[in-house]
């Protein structure tokens, strides 16, 4: 069993730069692809981005060039830095882990979940 803890959440400006982390406990953290994950208001939960055994990287097209996926294997972390955000990015931010080194943005395949940490850009 895997226990995600997200935290890095908060209130910044457009423009602005958030950088959030996800603490794995309970697992072999370098055996799961990594995924971050969003659900806004209103609206069902989407794919942001995830990082493989490799450290091979995915992004949504909406987030391409503005976040930056990564991990530490030695710290079972890993992290989101979003930088030039948008009002469109406030959500919920969720990180996932799923137990293959296939990437994979279908949320459905991906196997533990954290509570979230939320983002809120203003304008």
């Amino acid at each position: 069993q895997v226990q995600l803890a997200e935290s890095g959440g908060g209130l910044v400006q457009a423009g602005g730069s958030l950088r959030l982390s996800c603490a794995a406990s309970g697992g072999t953290f370098r055996r799961y692809t990594m995924g971050w994950f969003r659900q806004a208001p209103g609206k069902e939960r989407e794919f942001v981005a995830a990082i493989g055994w490799s450290d091979n990287t995915y992004y949504a097209d909406s987030v391409k060039g503005r976040f930056t996926i990564s991990r530490d294997n030695a710290k079972n972390t890993v992290y989101l830095q979003m930088n030039s955000l948008k009002p469109e990015d406030t959500a919920v931010y969720y990180c996932a882990a799923r137990q293959s080194p296939l990437y994979s943005n279908y949320q459905a395949s991906y196997d533990y979940w954290g509570q979230g940490t939320q983002v809120t850009v203003s304008s």
